[in-house]
């Protein structure tokens, strides 16, 4: 049997980590504190990886991780995912293809694919870059009227 590795944690770190597993954004963060906490009640890492249901080896990576970047460490780093098939750079292409068939966004969709040449994407995916981008501009406009 290997050496059992111990995280030791100041009562800082502690209560970072606890509030971290209660109240994080993602499911994910909040499963990567506890199992942090959890090591570092001197538990090996396959009777951590038992409790939450994953592999010994995860676990090693994420106390890896935690030791060199702290909690910061445990967050999922950017540039993970899908990228988006339209950007904000297509706002303008967007409006103006929307505007032409307002009351049939499967020609709007149909032109933007030729267009931007990037391939097929749904109606699904234009309506929630629309949904996106408009409530983003709102929040523009409020932003800068009760600026004035």
């Amino acid at each position: 049997m290997g050496k059992r590795k111990v995280v030791q944690l100041s009562n800082e770190q502690r209560s970072e980590l606890e509030n971290g597993q209660r109240n994080g954004k993602s499911h994910s963060f909040r499963h990567r504190c506890q199992m942090i906490l959890l090591k570092s009640e001197h538990r090996t890492s396959v009777q951590v990886a038992q409790i939450l249901g994953g592999c010994a080896v995860v676990v090693d990576n994420w106390v890896k991780r935690y030791e060199a970047g702290g909690i910061k460490g445990l967050q999922t780093r950017s540039g993970r995912g899908r990228k988006a098939i339209l950007q904000t750079a297509d706002l303008a292409a967007v409006t103006e293809a929307v505007k032409k068939s307002r009351q049939r966004i499967s020609l709007a969709r149909a032109e933007l694919e030729t267009s931007l040449g990037r391939g097929k994407f749904s109606h699904s995916t234009l309506k929630r870059f629309l949904k996106k981008t408009i409530a983003v501009t709102n929040e523009l406009e409020n932003g800068s009227r009760e600026s004035r």
